[in-house]
């Protein structure tokens, strides 16, 4: 049975990095008022872990395997867990900030950040207040005059075609990965061809990697 008598502010980690999460916790658990009550390293753990400890605080990477951190959110969102979630990436461009917040995330860091960012979300979010770090705002900001709107018109599916076609598969891979038809995948591919105004796999990796959807 979980402890639910403590005033400290309990947290669980979500990151696919173990070094970065033994970090964290080092970091946080020198703040008074914040205890680590848990961690994982892919999105399915994370469920779990949340299930079973029910935190206060999930800070939880954008970026892992075994769902990501939008999935993590949009179904901890759909069971109302009472968990608030504090994003961590090192994207900080307008629609993975944006998305995380429509999926329900309060708070927003870019792993870049001073730690105290960190510190600082995890005390708003459990006042029911938003936090975006400081360089993740600036983006949004910038992103206000009308390029951020043209990569908003991408969805949640366009986007994760994206990321896999600029990763180097093929439609039938990703069909398989994403349990959809392989005729789905070219109907996404040719969607976000003309939202961007794009003509070529080339140009959509270019695209990709500049937004911080793929790595090299």
């Amino acid at each position: 049975m979980t402890d639910k008598t403590s005033d400290k502010v309990r947290v669980v980690i979500a990151d696919d990095h173990a070094m970065l999460r033994e970090a964290l916790r080092l970091m946080l658990e020198r703040e008074g008022d914040i205890e680590v009550v848990g961690e994982a390293g892919d999105g399915e753990s994370t469920l779990a872990q949340v299930d079973a400890l029910k935190p206060d605080v999930l800070v939880l990477d954008v970026a892992m395997p075994r769902g990501n951190g939008l999935e993590v959110a949009q179904r901890l969102r759909r069971s109302k867990s009472g968990t608030h979630v504090v994003a961590l990436s090192a994207h900080v461009d307008h629609w993975h900030v944006s998305q995380m917040f429509k999926l329900g995330a309060r708070g927003y860091v870019n792993k870049t950040a001073a730690c105290s960012e960190l510190v600082r979300a995890i005390r708003a979010v459990t006042r029911h207040h938003h936090f975006v770090s400081a360089d993740a705002a600036e983006h949004l900001v910038r992103d206000l005059g009308g390029e951020g709107e043209a990569r908003g018109r991408l969805g949640l599916r366009e986007r994760e075609v994206l990321r896999r076609l600029a990763g180097g598969m093929r439609s039938p891979e990703i069909a398989l990965a994403m349990k959809i038809a392989v005729s789905t995948v070219e109907a996404h591919r040719r969607n976000i061809m003309r939202k961007l105004n794009l003509h070529s796999v080339a140009e959509l990796t270019k695209y990709a990697l500049r937004e911080g959807l793929a790595e090299l």
